[in-house]
């Protein structure tokens, strides 16, 4: 893997409690959607290598003129650190690394699951199948406690408008603690949901990404439904 000296360009809110962060991309940088890389804080580095570097899902697809991380904010030296960036300050990029890409047979659909900000890879991969025109059938089951937690919503809405072959099923399971309104599914991600969803798609294959419990009931919840093992695929996740 390389090493990269890149500049922030800018950060911004995506969520609450969760932000966005732009790299400049580096010349010769090539990534495949769903890839991960490192950010190693020079500042950390130092005097607290622990804690200088992270990894995280690229947002941003291949196609794009940036590198985009985002991430849920919580109160730790590395995020702290990243947050107190002025643009333009130097950090380092390594990678990118991570197989929790795309498969390549079209004619199978693809059934991505994502639990709260395990969007990130997701993400890339849509916006890239987007930029491509890809003739792909791409479903995604979005769950969140409430639309005010689930980063780039509106981004992902926008993309389903633009993209015949791409659904977007949003769930909230705290709409009783929400102020903004929801016309979409509510409660949790279970058997008779993902069944609705995948009505009349040709040979799906999962991408199941979110924090491990929900990761693995997920798995269970498929299983319990007759979905192969060999027809789902996962990866530890990158951007807590």
């Amino acid at each position: 893997m390389m090493t990269y000296d890149v500049k922030l360009q800018k950060h911004d809110n995506v969520a609450e409690g969760t932000m966005a962060f732009h790299f400049e991309k580096p010349s010769g940088f090539t990534f495949k959607p769903g890839q991960a890389l490192d950010v190693i804080l020079p500042g950390l580095e130092a005097g607290d290598a622990q804690n200088a570097r992270h990894t995280f899902s690229i947002v941003s697809a291949p196609a794009q003129s940036d590198l985009v991380i985002a991430t849920r904010m919580r109160d730790s030296v590395f995020k702290n650190a990243l947050k107190a960036l002025p643009a333009g300050s130097v950090v380092k990029l390594e990678g990118p690394f991570g197989s929790l890409t795309l498969h390549n047979n079209r004619a199978r659909a693809a059934v991505f699951i994502a639990g709260g900000i395990g969007i990130t890879p997701f993400m890339s991969i849509l916006k890239q199948a987007g930029n491509d025109k890809l003739p792909q059938s791409l479903t995604l089951l979005y769950a969140n406690r409430r639309p005010e937690d689930a980063a780039f919503l509106a981004e992902l809405q926008q993309l389903e408008q633009q993209n015949a072959h791409f659904r977007l099923i949003g769930v909230m399971a705290q709409m009783e603690k929400s102020s903004m309104p929801w016309k979409g599914e509510t409660g949790l991600i279970d058997g008779d949901l993902i069944k609705r969803a995948i009505a009349g798609l040709q040979s799906p294959i999962y991408y199941l990404v979110g924090p491990p419990a929900m990761v693995e009931a997920m798995r269970t919840t498929l299983n319990q439904i007759g979905v192969d093992d060999d027809d789902i695929r996962t990866e530890e996740f990158y951007g807590y």
